[in-house]
């Protein structure tokens, strides 16, 4: 067993891979790894309320029937005894599953969500659910079931959602990796504000059934929504999109995902584009000198950096494209009466046009799929000569608490001036709309002390590129930033 104590002592700050190694390697038991960070969410969670659901009594069997299967020479998985925390709108057998929503405060699968089974199947150990929005409905993560989830880095800031929990527990230390999902930001936004990696897949790679909403039971995997791995670790990442990713139930039987892969060791080898601003959806002075300061510092390591090439539409083309396509996926859980009151609203404002997105006939989203598929044509056509771009993610750091109603009519500070709400969702649009990867990687801290990030955008199907990117930039800015409480 581990006698090191300064070494078991930050084991909570290890990789998946690593303390898998270390497990397998008897290093360290998977009993001492579950129980070390039982004890740090018990001792750092309260002020912060990321993990809001334990499942400590199988926990805790899985772990013994781990350390058994090692004593016993049997094959082991790559995530062989980690102990992980799931995003709760994800279905965990036997493991109350509620997101965030109070109709399902008692819900108990009785099956795991795809993405969770693959983790599981790989050996890791699920110990507690993460916090989020009702229904994965915010950027915010906060709910009448469980309360409000707080910003490692400030309390009395958001840790962004929907994936807010999984976010805040990567930060504090809680978890080595996470499962998060991603309509309009969701493993993006969290990622940002907290300091550490998410990656959303290309669309249609990694199945999601079990992922609520829809409710259980639904086979729907709504348009523009992908689920993804978060973690510290962009090498974390990779393998649990190896993990995670193939065919979902109906193309099992003759349907099979092979990523492409190239090498990725240093800046000589990518062709990097960068749009970090634009007046449609201005960012703010940090993040403007964050994402300049990381262009320098490419350069520096003797990569090239075109800050001047775009695809060819603008930003603000591909935000109304995005947005009119995400409040229809969004738009289920509104009565045929409610639908017909939305369609009648006037009004040019961000709030009325989000409304009356909600309620287009189907010949109005066809239009704007077919708008869809030209903008992915023209990505498509932009990255035959680039390899991946950057781009904020949103305007901002991690914004104060807002839980006003409607959520739509809130507004944000940007430098002082007062913007829409719907701008933290201006940049994750072009990738949404396009199907693409992203990966989000701590790149700065704003002049709040703040983390900001920024998102490594590349092909469809190219996600191995953008994770192995993000990880020559999480080297060159020195990782995840750690919050001063998760001491």
């Amino acid at each position: 067993m581990w006698n090191d104590g300064r070494r078991m002592n930050e084991l909570h700050w290890w990789t998946a891979y690593g303390l898998a190694d270390a497990i397998r390697g008897r290093e360290v038991s998977a009993r001492e790894a579950l129980e070390h960070m039982v004890r740090r969410v018990e001792a750092l969670d309260g002020e912060v309320n990321a993990v809001v659901r334990l499942d400590l009594e199988r926990a805790r069997a899985a772990a013994a029937e781990a350390d058994e299967a090692i004593a016993r020479g049997d094959e082991l998985g790559p995530l062989h005894g980690v102990p992980i925390t799931v995003k709760d709108s994800f279905m965990t057998e036997g493991c109350i599953t509620t997101s965030g929503a109070p109709e399902l405060a008692d819900f108990v699968p009785d099956h795991d969500a795809w993405p969770v089974a693959r983790l599981r199947e790989a050996g890791a150990i699920v110990y507690g659910k993460t916090n989020l929005p009702i229904f994965a409905g915010d950027i915010q993560s906060y709910n009448e079931v469980y309360g409000t989830t707080n910003n490692p880095h400030d309390v009395t800031r958001t840790c962004g959602g929907s994936s807010g929990g999984s976010a805040a527990a990567l930060s504090m230390g809680f978890t080595p990796i996470e499962v998060g999902s991603d309509i309009g930001g969701s493993i993006r936004v969290p990622a940002h504000y907290c300091g550490v990696k998410g990656h959303k897949p290309s669309y249609g790679i990694v199945p999601s059934h079990g992922q609520i909403p829809g409710m259980p039971g639904t086979l729907t995997q709504a348009d523009l929504a992908v689920a993804g791995p978060m973690a510290r670790s962009a090498r974390d990442m990779e393998m649990m999109l190896q993990l995670m990713s193939g065919p979902d139930r109906w193309q099992q039987p003759g349907w099979k995902l092979e990523l492409p892969e190239r090498p990725v060791d240093d800046f000589s080898q990518l062709r990097i584009a960068a749009w970090l601003d634009d007046p449609y959806c201005p960012v703010d002075s940090s993040t403007r000198r964050v994402m300049g300061d990381l262009v320098s510092l490419i350069e520096s390591a003797g990569g090239h950096v075109d800050t001047d090439a775009r695809p060819g539409f603008t930003l603000e083309k591909a935000d109304r494209v995005f947005k009119a396509l995400l409040f229809a996926a969004l738009s289920g859980g509104y009565s045929p009466d409610q639908i017909e009151q939305l369609a009648t609203i006037d009004g040019d404002g961000p709030a009325e046009f989000a409304k009356r997105s909600s309620a287009q006939r189907h010949r109005e989203w066809l239009a704007n799929n077919e708008r869809r598929l030209q903008l992915r044509e023209r990505w498509r056509e932009f990255f035959e000569g680039y390899d991946v771009i950057l781009m904020p993610v949103q305007p901002r750091g991690a914004i104060p608490h807002d839980h006003s109603e409607p959520q739509w009519e809130r507004t944000i500070d940007i430098d002082g001036v007062e913007r829409p709400y719907l701008d933290l969702f201006g940049w994750t649009g072009p990738a949404g709309a396009g199907m693409l990867p992203s990966t989000v990687v701590p790149a700065g801290m704003g002049d709040d002390g703040l983390p900001i990030g920024v998102q490594v955008v590349g092909p469809y199907l190219h996600d191995i590129t953008t994770i192995r990117a993000a990880r020559l930039i999480s080297k060159l800015c020195g990782g995840p930033p750690r919050p001063a409480m998760a001491v």
